[in-house]
Parts: C-alpha cells; structure tokens; sequence
C-alpha cells in the first residue's frame, strides 16, 4: 500500500463522483456511505442512458432479423466482445463467452471442459480462499466423474502459500483455479507465476477475475492462464453481464453447455451442427442493454485510467485501514503484502450482522456475513466479518463518517 499522506493530484474524485447519482442519496436521513462494492458497484450516468437510449432506440433481438433496428442491435452488442476482448488483452474476440456472469463462466468450464474429461482418481485444485462459484461447480462435476476436489492453503495473513499450491499440481489434477483476488481478503494472488507452472505441467489454470477486473488492467496473454472469468456488475456494468475468456484450442474442443437457438448451424432431428465458438456457448436471446451498458463501463474506466484509479484506491485502502486500527479491540482478517482495496475485520464482543444493521441506520452500507466463502471462514474459526470495500468514487470523508459511525454503534453494543 502506498503512503496515506500523498495523493494522486490529477485524480478529481468530487467530479467522478457527479457521474454517480446514486452516491448522492440519503439513507435513514444520513448521507449513504456506500462501502459494499466487492458486493456490487455502482453505475454511471453513462452506463445508464447507454441502456436508456438502446430501449428508446434500437430495442430488438440480436442475430435474428435483417431489419435496421436488429443490424443496430447486434452491432451494439458484438461491439461490447470487441470492446471486453480489447480490455483484456484477448488474442482474438472469438475467444470471449459473454455470460450473466462469473458463476454462468465456472460452470461452463465446469460442465463443458471439466466433466467429460474426469475420471475415477482425477481431481481439481483450488484454493481455501476462493468464492464458492470457484468451489461448488468442481464439486458437483468431480461427484458426477468420480474426482475430487483439493484444496491449496493460506497463510495466518491471508496469502496463499505459493509453494504448497504447486506442490499439490500432482498428475491427477486436470484442472487448477484461484481467485485473481480475493473477495473476502483483497489478496492478489501470483496468478502468473502460477500460470506458468501450471504450462510446465500440462494443467490448465482457470482464474476468477472478478474483484480483479475493477480495480487493475487484466492481459490475459501476459497472465498465461487459460481461462479468465470475470462479472460485469462488480466493474460499473449491469447486474446479469460477465465474461469468460479461454484459449481457442480449448473452446473448439469443448461441447455446448446451453442448447437452444443461436448457437447452432443447422437442426435436424438425426443430429444437429453447432456454430463455432464463441456463438455455440450462447444459445437463446442474451441481456442486450445490460451489455450496451457494459460497454459503456469500459469506456468509462479507460476515460480515467487504471493508473490513476488503482493510485487513489490504494491511498483510500492505506488510510482506511490506518483509521480502522485506531479502534480498540478489532481485528483485520487478512493483511496480505499486496492487496485491492477490500478490509474484512471483527471487533470484540460484537457481532458482524449487528454492527452492519447499525452501521446502516448511520448511512453507511458494508457487508457482513460469510462473504459466500464458508471455507475462509472455516480458516479463521469465524462465522462471519464485516467487510469494507472501496471504489475509486470513494472519498477519505467517506472513510472518516465509517470509522465515526463504527465507534458509535459500537458503544451501543457494549
């Protein structure tokens, strides 16, 4: 984390913030504090009036109709792969899935790659920090293929012990995956290093990049994994959009999990012929304007730059978690070297869900609870945390109105 005293002097977080109609909204008669961005994030004026403006119009089906408004429509919506394949680095557009998001991406992968390629014996690695969509979809193909699921360990401050997982990329595995970053701790994790040994091995390495995605640049080339998977409503983007990049060798090679209209060639009842990949992944009529909106999202971010958004985040993490430490008798859960911001913590003789509901009546929205990741709190010996995540719309008055309103609600649990 970098100082908390200096500041990027060209980032103007007032402005951004006006392009956020939502953060200016009250709560219980308070000013929203809206710390809960890992959960979700908020959405431009821009990312809003793109979708207005497609209903009022282009509004029609995608690849269905030669009529204008469909041509306007599928432009519109091919654009957002060229944009997302640009975003990411893909090599090529025809290697991006759009899906509602990264849990419709691990179960493709799931189902598609995984399933018909396990047997008795085999098995896929994750980690203990991972989601449960990084989780659950391993499990119920390897019961269905007779497989198991292992699980790589952390370290007390929330790092994953690099040296265990590639100890644990045995011959048996025929899948690997980790979270980019944590959703519970903010960790990064080497995903390059431990892309490149995963080559050296032959397994392919599916990553979860959706708390990755808002808040540093993603080349997936440079990454080397194989399958990237990311969710568009965490990144300024609607809610039922997302992702997933994987290289062409592998979606050439896998069946369609979905089957319906638009991802087939021809249907006839001795047999039917699949488009090619992306299309033979996304059958039936897909979220339009949330994609138009994602698109938006993206030239969003680049209007501003990663650099400036990961410099002010990072000083809004350094100081948050300054601020945090001031308070008697709590506790960060996960205090990797490098981490997004993204603090989880507890504070003595208080329970998570209380202090959120509290917090809530002060204007400010965190997240309590198991942050969809039982096994990390399994780790900890916890049932719960309270979870504070940041975006760059967030101010250092934001954090100081948190700490005020936690000290507060927490003499009234005493």
């Amino acid at each position: 984390m970098t100082s908390a005293t200096s500041m990027p002097a060209t980032f103007d977080v007032q402005r951004v913030r006006a392009d956020f109609p939502l953060l200016a909204r009250s709560v219980h008669g308070k000013p929203l504090v809206y710390l809960d961005n890992a959960n979700t994030s908020q959405k431009p004026l821009a990312v809003i009036e793109a979708m207005n403006t497609h209903y009022r119009e282009h509004n029609a089906n995608v690849s269905r109709a030669v009529h204008q408004l469909g041509e306007e429509a599928t432009a519109a919506y091919e654009g957002t792969r060229d944009k997302l394949a640009r975003f990411i680095n893909a090599p090529s557009r025809n290697e991006l899935i759009l899906t509602s998001g990264t849990t419709q991406a691990t179960n493709l992968v799931a189902y598609s790659y995984a399933l018909p390629r396990l047997k008795p014996g085999d098995a896929i690695l994750t980690t203990v920090m991972e989601h449960h969509a990084n989780i659950v979809p391993w499990q119920l193909v390897a019961a269905r293929g007779g497989a198991t699921v292992k699980a790589a360990p952390i370290s007390e401050r929330g790092e994953l012990i690099v040296e265990k997982y590639l100890d644990m990329l045995t011959p048996e595995v025929k899948l690997a995956c980790v979270t980019h970053v944590s959703n519970v701790l903010g960790t990064v994790n080497p995903v390059r290093e431990i892309a490149k040994e995963c080559r050296r091995r032959g397994i392919p390495l599916l990553v979860d990049g959706s708390q990755a995605v808002p808040h540093r640049p993603v080349d997936v080339q440079a990454l080397g994994c194989d399958f990237y998977a990311f969710t568009g409503h965490k990144m300024l983007a609607p809610t039922g959009t997302g992702a997933l990049w994987a290289r062409r060798e592998h979606l050439e090679a896998m069946p369609p999990f979905f089957g319906g209209g638009e991802m087939i060639r021809e249907v006839r009842f001795s047999g039917t012929t699949f488009a090619a990949p992306p299309h033979k992944f996304e059958a039936g009529t897909p979220n339009i304007a949330g994609f138009v909106g994602m698109a938006a999202a993206i030239d969003y971010y680049q209007s501003l730059g990663f650099e400036a958004i990961h410099a002010w985040e990072q000083q809004l993490l350094a100081y948050a978690t300054e601020r945090l430490r001031e308070i008697p008798g709590l506790r960060i859960v996960g205090e990797a070297a490098e981490k997004e911001p993204v603090i989880s913590f507890l504070i003595d003789g208080a329970q998570a869900t209380d202090l959120a509901t509290l917090l809530d009546l002060e204007g400010v929205a965190v997240r309590s609870g198991h942050h969809c990741a039982h096994p990390l709190m399994q780790f900890y010996g916890v049932p719960s945390t309270l979870r504070a995540s940041l975006a760059f719309y967030n101010t250092r008055e934001e954090i100081d109105a948190f700490i005020a309103a936690l000290l507060k609600v927490r003499q009234l649990l005493r």
